[in-house]
């Protein structure tokens, strides 16, 4: 069977049951989308919302908005990148990177103007050294000034970059699709150095971003590895076997790392697509703990506690100095949520209708919930929310950005 239809077939599984919705949807979506009632212990309020571009249609697009220097940037698929104030969302400025083309198809029915060719940037930004950060699917890295948004420089790399890069001691590190690992000079572009890793036949549309910590560029592969490479040269200092194919089927024997590494008290916490939240030890590789848990998503922590929303839906909260699970809450199974965000003393998920979830980071319980997307899977909830100033930024599929309070 053709790779490119497999790879369509598992985006459908992990994006739902069915992704027909209204008059067609079959019973067993409509009680999915049939939520519990709950009590309200609070009612979030949104601050402000704005319309930033075209948003990401069905497309595998993880476009995460960053507050940094009292602004806020986001992007949106065909190219354009905007600065919003982060007091009324306000737009300072904004950059087009796609590029134009008289002989392109998608010219209009007259030909009389250029066709816009999407720049399809597909993960989210990155901010350090007042620059923004941010791949594309083409295979291009850009740098912008965060001040004007003025091109800094723009490379091309050997693969789609469809996660964020991270950036640490004067370098930038991206993670390919291809499985291709670099480091580019933050102040040039220029490659400094690449890695390649192991891609098998099948694996998830997904990648995972990388850390970069402590003088280290850390990332998990398609092969179920998590690696660390010694930033400044590109060198592999260690890697360890995080989760194992198995299975008759290539389906079955997915193993991808696509969550970003989380370092923490000298720890990485990693999970994996096909089986095993672990934590492993940032100088030895040594694996402290691993526990049976199976997730695309990021992990998050706050205190002593990891959160964790697994391939299921079923949102878990473990102990992370032993793996001891703590509470799961099984009430939002097939929403297809977002990685948990802590805020206060809560956790927030998104889901595909649109939906925003608030549950007690000490047992749980959802407490509150707040509908942005109008029930709306066109407008669902893809990128898991961003907490900045005890507030929530939330971007919808549709390209509305919200900034959320809770009381």
């Amino acid at each position: 069977m053709n790779k490119t239809w497999l790879l369509v077939g598992l985006a459908l599984i992990l994006g739902g049951c069915s992704t027909i919705s209204g008059w067609f949807a079959d019973d067993e979506e409509l009680e999915i989308r049939r939520l519990n009632d709950i009590e309200m212990v609070f009612t979030p309020t949104v601050d402000w919302k704005e319309d930033v571009g075209e948003g990401v249609d069905d497309y595998f697009s993880n476009l995460v908005p960053v507050a940094a220097y009292n602004k806020i940037f986001v992007a949106d698929r065909e190219g354009s990148i905007y600065a919003l104030s982060s007091e009324d969302g306000e737009t300072l400025w904004e950059q087009d990177i796609s590029t134009r083309s008289k002989e392109s198809k998608l010219t209009n029915l007259y030909g009389l103007f250029p066709a816009r060719i999407p720049a399809k940037i597909a993960g989210g930004l990155s901010v350090a050294y007042e620059t923004i950060y941010f791949g594309t699917e083409n295979g291009e890295v850009v740098a912008l000034n965060e001040a004007d948004g003025s091109i800094k420089w723009q490379v091309k790399v050997p693969g789609e970059v469809i996660v964020p890069p991270a950036i640490d001691t004067g370098v930038v590190v991206v993670n390919t699709v291809a499985g291709v690992l670099l480091g580019l000079d933050a102040e040039t572009g220029e490659i400094k150095w690449q890695n390649e890793s192991d891609v098998p036949p099948l694996s998830l549309r997904g990648t995972s971003a990388p850390t970069a910590t402590n003088g280290g560029a850390i990332v998990g592969t398609a092969s179920g590895k998590l690696v660390v490479n010694i930033i400044d040269s590109g060198l592999t200092a260690w890697e360890q076997v995080i989760a194992k194919p198995v299975g008759a089927t290539e389906l079955e024997r997915i193993v991808d790392v696509d969550s970003k590494p989380l370092v923490f008290g000298g720890n990485i916490y990693v999970v994996s697509y096909g089986g095993g939240l672990s934590a492993v030890e940032l100088r030895t590789g040594q694996v402290v703990w691993n526990r049976d848990y199976a997730s695309y998503q990021n992990v998050s922590l706050d205190g002593n506690t990891l959160f964790l929303t697994d391939n299921n839906s079923v949102i878990y909260a473990v102990d992370r100095r032993n793996g001891v699970e703590l509470w799961s809450n099984t009430s939002l199974r097939k929403r297809s949520l977002t990685a948990a965000t802590p805020v206060g003393d809560y956790i927030v998920v998104g889901d595909k209708w649109g939906f925003l979830h608030w549950l007690n980071q000490s047992d749980g319980k959802i407490v509150s919930r707040l509908d942005i997307g109008g029930d709306d899977e066109d407008d669902g909830i893809y990128s898991a929310p961003v907490e900045t100033n005890g507030k929530l930024l939330v971007k919808t599929r549709a390209g509305e950005l919200n900034l959320i309070s809770t009381p």
